[in-house]
């Protein structure tokens, strides 16, 4: 039928792009490029079938229709001036997708495999349940509508398998410098939902984390804790504390601070920011680098590694050989273990 393939190429072209962005390299966006062309063609093709037809639902169909802006938007890159700007606008697109799609998963179960990991894939029955009655889950923005960019505000995400029976991890993602918590929130919710953990991706009040005064975002990173934990059970000794190059940096300030709440660190393609490390000892980080990382090349992650130990840090550094400034997703997975071995999907 013209609507399965069209969710199966739409399927195939969103990871096709979470691929590509795995991989993003200055020297490599033209082969990247190829590679796309094909998805971006079939999609397309698909889509037009299904809009002539006219029987597909409308979120299908929009969904469909922004993961070929995704792709078309990647493939205009032509130079590095229009680089950055274009991939910022294709992976806004992506998380516009995805957030189109997640409320059509379980009418299209082929969907599952964007928002499940494979081993979980089968019990999808089990991790995506009727909520209990009066239990809030699902995703949460606080943006205002008229505005669903703003600066300052959060994003959440508790699976809908949570029913407060018990308390869970927290895994807090900070995103990239000129990013969004709406946007980065996807890099982690297929694990939140296979693995059953809270997941929250706050933004930052301009368009960086504030590095150089950690205090200006840290009052509102707090206040979002305080949020949740109104509602929901939180394992506090499961916190984790996540980011993207400035996150990850930021991640680092925020969790180097005297009474820090949060029990972990996992900062990916980050420095260590400017600040004492007095209150590193016992701290566990878990530091993920790129050995291609051009922006701040992995020499850089071993010497803050050795800082962090000398302060007594439990440090595990992971450098990724085929990585550059960019985020390695299927580490997530050895993250979580790291931080809590019941969030294994072993």
């Amino acid at each position: 039928m013209p609507g399965d393939q069209l969710t199966r190429d739409l399927v195939t072209a969103l990871i096709m792009f979470e691929r590509a962005m795995r991989y993003l390299h200055p020297p490599l966006i033209p082969q990247l490029q190829e590679k796309l062309k094909p998805h971006l063609a079939r999609l397309a093709e698909s889509l037009n079938a299904s809009e002539s037809e006219g029987a597909q639902p409308e979120g299908l169909l929009h969904g469909a229709s922004l993961a070929c802006e995704v792709l078309d938007r990647f493939l205009q890159i032509e130079d590095m001036e229009s680089a950055m700007a274009n991939v910022l606008r294709s992976s806004r697109k992506w998380s516009l997708a995805l957030e189109t799609l997640y409320p059509l998963r379980r009418a299209c179960e082929d969907l599952y495999d964007l928002f499940l990991e494979p081993p979980a894939r089968e019990r999808s029955s089990v991790l995506d349940p009727d909520p209990v009655h009066g239990t809030k889950v699902g995703l949460l923005h606080t943006c205002p509508a008229e505005d669903p960019y703003a600066r300052g505000c959060f994003s959440l995400y508790i699976p809908e398998s949570y029913d407060g029976s018990f308390p869970w991890p927290l895994v807090v993602a900070l995103h990239g410098g000129y990013g969004h918590g709406r946007d980065f929130l996807w890099m982690w919710l297929r694990e939140a939902k296979s693995r059953r953990f809270l997941l929250l991706a706050p933004t930052s009040r301009l368009d960086t984390w504030n590095i150089v005064q950690p205090a200006y975002d840290y009052d509102t990173l707090l206040a979002a804790l305080e949020y949740i934990e109104a509602s929901w059970r939180i394992d506090h000794a499961h916190t984790l504390l996540t980011g993207l190059s400035d996150g990850a940096t930021y991640a680092l300030a925020c969790g180097l601070k005297e009474k820090s709440p949060f029990a972990a660190l996992a900062p990916v393609a980050g420095v260590l920011p400017p600040i004492g490390l007095k209150h590193a000892h016992g701290l566990r980080i878990f530091w993920v680098h790129g050995k291609h990382d051009w922006m701040f090349p992995f020499q850089y992650a071993q010497q803050d590694c050795a800082r962090l130990k000398e302060a007594g840090a439990d440090v595990t550094l992971r450098i990724i050989n085929d990585l550059s400034h960019a985020y390695p997703r299927e580490l997530n997975a050895a993250i979580l273990t790291w931080l809590d071995t019941s969030l294994s999907l072993d």
